[in-house]
């Protein structure tokens, strides 16, 4: 098949996969080394050691796949089945509901990672029925890959000030992936820029972790500092962690874009039992075993039990030091965090302490 009839056909192949939109871009990032040089400079990558220790090779796709040529990028968008249309203002104010336990809409339900990967996969599978065999390899959040850049040069958005991609048809409320193949494809433009002089993003992020438009110090993200980071959580940033145990959402919540975020065609999204809305108390009484199974196929199993507790205990904490819960509901989460004192985990049991401490 001729590869400029193969791009429209690749195109209707994606959609049929569940993916939203899919481009092509080269493999030239030399343009990007020097703003990733400076970001690992400034030491914003935190404790993620691998980031520094992949260096440029995130901008250099050939190095990463020898014989890459060309990449195919991927959009796949994750706002579950049966969202509401007021659904940005339902989780915009769930953060003033400390008892709640917040977990990232993205992460609610089966794991990304292998979802996209296995379509993307599929994508490949059906490519070389129509051409035979090439060089290849899937990449989903799981390599030393910018996404980010290859999606904007793609043109399936642009980079907006919270550094994620968003789309005018979107928002930013989906997940990247990317086909890297050994041979060229034509490449699909990259589109213009649309948050000109909207802050919102910066405005409203709860540690103020984007320190300037495009510039995000993730040690101060509590999408990091809750998922990322092993070690306590700096006391000055704890309070402003409010009830989010896995993930941020704010700097998307706060985007006027997202009031055009997709609702997706899977089912994989679906919140599953306790994700969705499950109180702190609730989730602090899993034992080790029941959060392994009830995190089966999700992407919260990789931070284990202990970093679930202790990002538990210290929204558990903030709640405590709140003054709209009731009496009956402080009793509970005292109680629920007087369990964890004598934990394994020395971390667990420091920010138990702090979070008792915080009456």
């Amino acid at each position: 098949m001729d590869l400029l009839e193969l791009w429209p056909q690749i195109q209707i192949w994606a959609r049929e996969l569940g993916l939203s939109q899919i481009g092509v871009t080269g493999i030239d990032l030399t343009s990007a080394e020097p703003g990733l040089q400076a970001w690992l400079a400034a030491g914003f990558h935190g404790s993620m050691g691998y980031m520094a220790s992949h260096g440029l090779k995130r901008a250099r796709p050939a190095e990463l796949q020898p014989g890459t040529v060309s990449v195919i990028t991927a959009r796949m968008d994750y706002l579950p089945q049966g969202s509401p249309p007021d659904w940005l203002a339902r989780e915009t104010a769930r953060s003033l509901q400390p008892g709640e336990a917040v977990v990232s809409l993205y992460a609610r339900g089966r794991d990304y990672h292998k979802v996209l990967r296995s379509r993307l996969q599929k994508l490949q599978d059906r490519i070389a029925q129509a051409i035979g065999p090439f060089g290849h390899r899937v990449f989903t959040d799981s390599a030393p890959v910018l996404e980010a850049e290859l999606a904007t040069r793609s043109g399936l958005g642009w980079r907006g000030k919270h550094t994620l991609v968003l789309s005018r048809e979107a928002g930013s409320m989906f997940f990247l992936g990317e086909l890297f193949v050994d041979f060229a494809l034509p490449e699909t433009p990259a589109v213009s820029a649309h948050c000109g002089q909207c802050t919102a993003c910066m405005d409203l992020c709860p540690t103020k972790a984007i320190v300037g438009p495009y510039r995000l110090d993730a040690r101060r993200c509590i999408s990091y500092l809750t998922i990322e980071h092993a070690g306590p959580i700096d006391e000055a940033l704890r309070p402003l962690i409010g009830n989010r145990i896995y993930g941020c959402d704010d700097c998307q919540l706060a985007c006027p874009w997202n009031k055009f975020a997709q609702v997706s065609p899977l089912p994989d999204w679906q919140a599953r039992e306790g994700l969705g809305a499950g109180s702190l108390v609730q989730l602090m009484a899993w034992s080790e075993a029941e959060f392994l199974c009830r995190t089966e196929g999700s992407a919260i199993r990789r931070i284990g039990h202990a970093r679930w507790l202790r990002n538990l205990a210290l929204a558990a904490g903030n709640a405590l030091a709140s003054e709209v819960i009731t009496a009956p509901e402080r009793q509970a989460l005292q109680q629920a965090l007087a369990v964890h004192l004598v934990h394994t985990d020395p971390v667990v049991q420091e920010q138990v302490s702090w979070s008792l401490a915080q009456v």
